[in-house]
């Protein structure tokens, strides 16, 4: 069978359940996964066939993704700021949004970089490593209360030729953390209970839930404990980068004034929703 054949059929299969869009990007991810096909390749090779055990392999996917399983899970990577990063359903897959909020970092530091970060809640290490990745001369520092996820995260340091300093630790009962740092970022949990009627079912059903949830009674929980942290451990002229839950940006904004953070800028993602914060407390 001619790829390109296969290509409709794999296509028509996902899009009532993804959107044409999405179903074409899934085909090309694994055109390059399975054969180390991109897409011009594709183009310049109309005629590449695959053997029956091919057609059984895209067949098992296809069937996966039909089941809702995140392509990033199934192919074991995905890209996030421009880096290749492994993933494993120990880790919530690396967004978008995400990817904008590091680059306002990098933005916030364009003309000096800062000494020292500190990534709460790491995951995958994605922030963490990008950041790492950019400000050579930076010294970064990650915590997750996972040990399985800071497994991959220090996976992902080796992948991308970095030096992270990776601890495993519960932020909701630290009292102080060790040192003062330039930059303390964090893309904890925020996603209420309320709210998961919303979430689609690749990622309701498959990525770690105590990387997303919180509860409806004390949604900004974490953001609490980290700008209370943050108070003590932020160096003078220090930023602090929060992702946020949409839904919450005045709220989140309201309880950073309340601690007497300054300078508050609340940043809307590129959907246009309420997702970014950054603050200082001096």
């Amino acid at each position: 069978m001619l790829l390109k054949n296969y290509k409709d059929h794999f296509i028509s299969v996902l899009t009532p359940n993804y959107g044409l869009e999405e179903a074409t990007s899934f085909f090309y991810m694994l055109s390059e996964h399975l054969h180390g096909l991109q897409r011009v390749d594709l183009v310049l090779q109309p005629d590449f066939s695959l053997t029956p055990e091919d057609v059984v392999t895209w067949s098992g996917f296809l069937e996966k993704l039909q089941e809702h399983h995140p392509i990033q899970y199934l192919i074991g990577s995905t890209h996030f700021y421009g880096l290749p990063f492994h993933v494993t359903p120990a880790v919530l897959v690396p967004r978008p949004e995400t990817e904008e909020l590091v680059d306002w970092v990098v933005q916030s530091y364009a003309t000096a970089q800062p000494q020292n970060i500190l990534d709460i809640g790491t995951g995958s290490g994605c922030i963490a490593i990008s950041l790492a990745h950019h400000f050579l001369t930076t010294q970064v520092y990650a915590i997750d209360v996972s040990a399985a996820a800071l497994e991959v995260a220090q996976l992902n340091a080796s992948l991308n030729h970095v030096s992270v300093h990776f601890l495993r630790q519960d932020i909701l009962k630290t009292t102080e953390l060790p040192t003062k740092y330039d930059v303390i970022i964090s893309n904890p949990p925020y996603v209420r209970e309320l709210e998961k009627q919303e979430i689609k079912p690749n990622v309701l059903d498959f990525e770690p839930l105590l990387a997303l949830f919180v509860s409806d009674e004390d949604p900004l929980l974490f953001y609490r404990i980290i700008a209370q942290l943050a108070m003590e451990s932020l160096q003078p002229e220090g930023f602090l980068f929060f992702e946020i839950n949409q839904y919450l940006g005045e709220a989140t904004v309201n309880l950073l004034k309340d601690l007497g953070f300054k300078d508050i800028q609340l940043c809307k993602d590129f959907m246009g929703n309420d997702r970014m914060i950054r603050a200082t407390f001096f």
